[in-house]
């Protein structure tokens, strides 16, 4: 069953970005990286901060633009509900790869 996911990314300065996909962990080494250009790339949007995964691409767009119609402090509200020391989910998914790298 595929899976979509609803993300919110942010900076150092807490600057959020809302985004949608269907391949999570190559979306977020896309922004890492500035693979692609734009707002991510632009205010250096790197750390995952908040996701939920659905099974139907149509809910997951309209999680999309439901998040993305509120104001800040309710996406603060969702994060902190979920993550309040704004960690980066996606901290260990690059390490093995990383280092492998190095080795090489």
């Amino acid at each position: 069953m595929p899976e979509y996911y609803v993300y919110i990314m942010t900076n150092k300065s807490r600057t959020l970005y809302t985004g949608v996909t269907n391949d999570l962990e190559r979306r977020v080494h896309e922004h890492k990286h500035k693979l692609t250009q734009g707002f991510t790339s632009k205010y250096n949007i790197t750390q995952l901060v908040w996701y939920e995964a659905f099974s139907d691409i149509q809910q997951a767009i309209e999680g999309e633009k439901r998040i993305k119609g509120w104001r800040r402090s309710k996406k603060i509200a969702l994060i902190e509900s979920q993550n309040p020391q704004w960690q980066d989910l996606s901290r260990c998914w690059y390490e093995d790869r990383d280092s492998s790298l190095r080795s090489e």
